[in-house]
């Protein structure tokens, strides 16, 4: 489908369009026009992706600055099927334009997921693959190869040898740069898959291909923390173009990726391996010292000038900086650290305070500035050193030249905590547990430094970036997330689901079949009736849905408990006479191995019940699409653990600084990750599923839901007892089976060409009937007679053009400032 947003000509691969798809576009247009953020909600399974790919993508090619988009995605899955979605715009682009366009596209992600090295790539651990990849590959070992040594080089990082670029002493990355990068990847859109593909046909490293390529490239597609995590974004994201568009896709979680991004959590056994790894460090700058004492003191001299003369391999470090301002990276570094043994010393002597501080019987909670004020007091260890950590020891392990960096690890931590510790003032809080789990009898001291403020991570991306994009199908309510991540929201949109047949059925379950409330609340969580009661509705659900019925839970440990009481009522039994029991678990290879059964189970007709978590693997990335997900069961209200002393920190700052209410925030938590769940069994305008939500505190809470969801739920839907509950779903699951045809969905739910046209000359009829109305209201109340308004021509002329524009979805064609909420427009609803 081809058709135009005010001058921009869009290429739609498929020959319909939803409406919501449409009017998503013309939103999205609006703001990359004006410059500004946004937030926009889009219902599950209406093609949100290919919207955004394809309206961003037109929009690179037809005007002339061409920004990169930069496209956030959470997980491995989500990333492959944005790839392969874009891959095939590009194919139906070059099919209707009859060229192909001189189009990158790529994906990126861990060494891990791109490694071709045989023995590299079957190490389980991301850490140990980083370690060997740089054993491999660093600059050093390439010097020492050409010195005539014995040391293995990858050869899919060597591919370039022949060339006599690659004859000079420099790392791998420096060879690249001077390379065109045409000679690294060709035009097109690789996929994963497909960059393997390619890097084993020709011999040549995916993973850094991808980071080469990365300025060349019109589309990057990789996962959020390559943005959000100063550790990374620092060797990776660094050389974006401000102009680029930013999208965070499924971005419902963002602020929670924020906060683990600049928190850190350290233990007895990770000081221990600490001390061990300090140690170490000792040995090597002793031998050092002996064999190569030119290196060590080449290295102070830079330090003495500053770190970023000093730094001048940060393509290939592994121990990357925390945090660290522009400015403090142009500060010479402290003289107690500039030489290696006094650094060395400087850690140990950090070490051994952070075990003192650990023999605690006891909760401590205190600020950074409290903490530094009791080191200095007993260590007379000064701030100014311990910003300087994280970097001075990344310089340290390269002047080393260090391979088994996974030793270093423990070590690494410590030096990314002082150097969070020391840098930040506000937003942080440092919490001293002695036990790990208020359920833990032996004492295991942990210390979390912990984020409060998810705007600190997300603000650097804000600041640069002209237009960041947050978009899901969970945002409700939509003006929580510009509060908690500090910035001013352009456009807030939420759309609605346009549907030519109820195909799902939203309810609210708040009683048992005997009228007794169901609730997950922690005084009756364990009441055996109200477990009975649950049991029971599971095994209704079962007994009337086809294939696959889908149950979350608040917790692990609640399922666990729920589960055990199930067996022992005989109720696991009887459902087992309809369904095949799956479990989630917190093992990755026990869940991966639990859906691929629930799947086999759904296709051969024996049908399947899998019990997970909200917040769990299974809620966040898994799709359960037509007879994969018939029924989703949200069991409880999945709030988080209240008495977490972590959680209870951020409420306070988020009371104090932001204005938002504990009640307030943690309802707003607990509905997103609960819409989550209920989101994963519709995944398209044919698919249709049961949507049951069995708590009583779900019947105050709906209109928090996304408005997609709340909208279809009808009033009689929301305070159902099991019976009445099953009785409804049994009669929608019968009218579903029946035959439904693509055609009965035109021009409803889904739109051609010519519905398009007829919408958009609908939509000027009635702005045409608004602007009289609006022109007689004018005169009417200024006292203008009409034949003076009609000789008003530039009146008519502006508010025409106005009012003409307004074409199509609040497609309002006007300029705004950067900052502006359009939908606090008088005549925007």
């Amino acid at each position: 489908m081809e058709f135009f947003i005010d001058d921009l000509p869009i290429l739609f691969p498929y020959p319909r369009i939803y409406p919501e798809q449409y009017a998503y576009m013309c939103d999205l247009k609006k703001v990359l026009d004006a410059g500004g953020h946004c937030v926009l909600e889009m219902p599950s399974g209406t093609g949100k992706t290919i919207t955004l790919l394809a309206l961003i993508v037109a929009y690179q090619q037809h005007y002339p600055e061409h920004r990169k988009l930069i496209y956030c995605s959470r997980t491995m899955s989500e990333i492959e099927k944005a790839l392969s979605e874009l891959r095939a715009l590009m194919k139906y682009r070059s099919q209707k334009l009859g060229v192909v366009e001189d189009f990158r596209a790529l994906g990126l992600t861990s060494r891990k997921n791109l490694c071709l090295h045989p023995s590299v790539k079957r190490e389980k651990s991301g850490a140990v693959v980083d370690a060997r990849c740089r054993s491999l590959t660093a600059g050093f070992i390439k010097e020492k190869k050409e010195k005539g040594e014995d040391v293995e080089l990858c050869i899919y990082h060597e591919v370039r040898s022949s060339s006599p670029i690659s004859r000079a002493k420099t790392n791998l990355w420096q060879n690249l740069d001077l390379l065109e990068p045409s000679n690294l990847v060709p035009p097109g859109v690789f996929t994963l898959d497909g960059l393997l593909k390619y890097g084993e046909q020709h011999k040549q490293c995916p993973y850094f291909s991808a980071r080469r390529m990365m300025p060349y490239c019109n589309v990057i597609i990789y996962s959020y923390h390559y943005l959000l995590d100063p550790k990374i974004a620092e060797r990776v994201s660094k050389e974006l173009s401000r102009d680029s568009i930013i999208v965070f896709d499924e971005a419902h979680n963002i602020d929670n990726v924020c906060i683990e991004s600049l928190s850190i959590d350290l233990t007895e056994d990770s000081l221990r391996k600490a001390s061990r790894g300090a140690n170490n460090l000792e040995r090597k700058i002793d031998d050092m010292k002996s064999s190569d004492a030119d290196r060590l003191q080449n290295e102070y001299q830079k330090l003495v000038e500053g770190l970023r003369e000093a730094d001048e391999a940060r393509e290939e470090q592994l121990m990357a900086n925390p945090v660290l301002p522009d400015d403090l990276l142009k500060e010479s570094v402290p003289g107690n650290i500039r030489r290696a043994e006094h650094f060395v010393a400087f850690l140990k002597r950090f070490i051994e305070y952070l075990k003192t501080r650990m023999k605690v019987t006891h909760t401590i909670s205190e600020t950074p500035l409290s903490f530094l004020s009791h080191l200095k007091d007993l260590t007379f260890i000064e701030r100014k050193p311990l910003r300087f950590c994280a970097e001075r020891l990344t310089s340290l392990v390269r002047t080393l030249e260090l391979v088994n960096i996974e030793d270093y690890q423990p070590l690494q931590e410590v030096a990314t905590f002082a150097t969070l510790a020391a840098t930040y003032e506000k937003g942080f809080l440092l919490i001293l547990e002695p036990f790990e789990s208020d359920t833990a009898t032996v004492p295991n001291p942990i210390l979390h430094f912990t984020c409060l403020d998810a705007a600190i991570a997300i603000k650097p991306v804000f600041d640069r970036f002209s237009s960041v994009i947050i978009t899901s199908g969970t945002l409700s309510p939509l003006e929580m997330y510009p509060k908690m991540l500090g910035f001013d929201a352009a456009l807030q949109e939420s759309y609605s689901m346009t549907l030519a047949r109820r195909s799902f059925l939203p309810m609210i379950v708040t009683r048992g079949s005997d009228q007794a409330q169901i609730s997950s609340s922690f005084q009756i969580r364990n009441d055996p009736g109200v477990v009975r009661n649950y049991g029971n509705m599971l095994l209704e659900f079962c007994r009337i849905t086809p294939d696959g019925v889908v149950v979350f839970f608040p917790s692990y440990l609640y399922m666990e408990s729920i589960i055990s009481m199930w067996q022992g009522m005989g109720i696991l039994d009887s459902v087992w006479n309809y369904k095949l029991i799956l479990v989630e678990t917190p093992d990755s290879q026990e869940s991966s191995l639990a859906l691929e059964t629930y799947r086999t189970a759904c296709c051969n007709g024996r049908g399947a019940v899998l019990l997970c978590v909200a917040r769990g693997k299974v809620s966040e990335g898994i799709d359960f699409d037509h007879h994969y997900g018939r029924t989703v069961l949200c069991i409880g209200v999945p709030f988080q653990y209240t008495e977490s002393r972590i959680l209870k920190a951020r409420l306070e700052f988020l009371r104090e600084n932001y204005r938002i209410r504990e009640n307030d925030f943690l309802s707003f938590d607990a509905l997103r990750h609960a819409a989550q769940c209920l989101g994963r069994v519709l995944r398209g305008k044919d698919d249709y599923g049961v949507m049951v939500l069995a708590d009583r505190r779900f019947q105050k809470k709906r209109n928090q839901l996304p408005k997609w969801i709340s909208q279809a739920m009808l009033e009689s839907e929301t305070n159902l007892s099991t019976d009445m509950a099953v009785a409804t779903a049994k009669s929608f699951l019968k009218s579903m089976a029946q035959p439904f045809k693509a055609k009965d969905q035109e021009g409803i739910s889904t739109w051609s060409l010519e519905d398009l046209k007829h919408h958009l000359e609908k939509q000027k009829q009635e702005i045409e009937k608004t602007q009289g109305n609006k022109m007689a209201w004018d005169a009417t109340n200024t006292g203008i007679a009409d034949t003076a308004m009609g000789d008003d021509d530039d009146f008519n002329e502006d508010l025409l053009a106005e009012l003409e524009s307004y074409a199509s979805f609040k497609d309002l064609q006007v300029e705004f400032g950067e900052g502006t909420n359009i939908s606090s427009w008088p005549w925007c609803y």
